[in-house]
């Protein structure tokens, strides 16, 4: 196994070790602090092997059919992972009415991001069946994955850094945390990314199907 389908391999295993983080408390008073800090940087660690197992198996022609197969599959489970994560970390807002509010639309956007990308799978493979066109990612696609993965940091951490930190200078920086400007800023860019990528693909790939196979 060569190094890039190595770091793939390592951005899986460390999928459910910040899962574990989100969704298990910790004890004492900054259990949850401590936790939220140590899964977004767990989190970042597999965005990093996200770019370079792709980096280093194009510089140096070590792209492979493992890695052609295991690379997206990982991407959309680091992602999809850290979805319900957040969206099981959120339950205990949910007794509040923005709290409700929020874990309804984490499950939306979930659901809009799991959408997207069972439909786009789908379009790869039967336009690899249909015309053997094989569908790269496009720049909008990478994007995409870049907003995605600055939402989870920003709902990860906007909580530690406006609930806690912040305050501690000024208390106006707590309505930040308590209303989820950021997060839900993130949240939009994300969802437009998300869906226009996807949409992207369909207007330029979706005519070379052959309906009548």
């Amino acid at each position: 196994m060569n190094l890039p389908n190595k770091l793939t391999v390592l951005r899986i295993c460390l999928i459910p070790l910040f899962l574990f983080f989100m969704i298990v408390p910790l004890p004492g008073a900054y259990g949850e602090v401590i936790a939220r800090c140590i899964a977004a940087a767990l989190f970042v660690g597999t965005a990093i092997t996200d770019y370079w197992d792709g980096h280093l198996a194009r510089k140096y022609g070590l792209i492979t059919d493992f890695g052609k197969f295991l690379d997206p599959l990982a991407d959309k489970m680091m992602v999809l992972g850290a979805m319900i994560g957040l969206i099981v970390l959120s339950m205990d807002e949910a007794v509040s009415t923005f709290g409700g509010v929020f874990v309804r639309m984490l499950a939306l956007s979930a659901f809009v991001v799991l959408f997207r990308e069972l439909a786009v799978t789908s379009l790869r493979l039967a336009a690899s069946g249909s015309s053997g066109v094989v569908i790269a990612a496009n720049k909008l696609g990478k994007v995409k994955t870049v907003t995605q993965i600055v939402f989870v940091m920003v709902c990860l951490l906007e909580p530690v850094v406006f609930g806690v930190i912040f305050p501690l200078i000024w208390q106006g920086f707590a309505y930040v945390s308590e209303f989820k400007v950021l997060t839900y800023a993130s949240m939009a860019v994300m969802l437009t990314m998300t869906v226009w990528s996807g949409l992207a693909y369909f207007k330029a790939y979706f005519p070379i199907i052959n309906s009548n196979k």
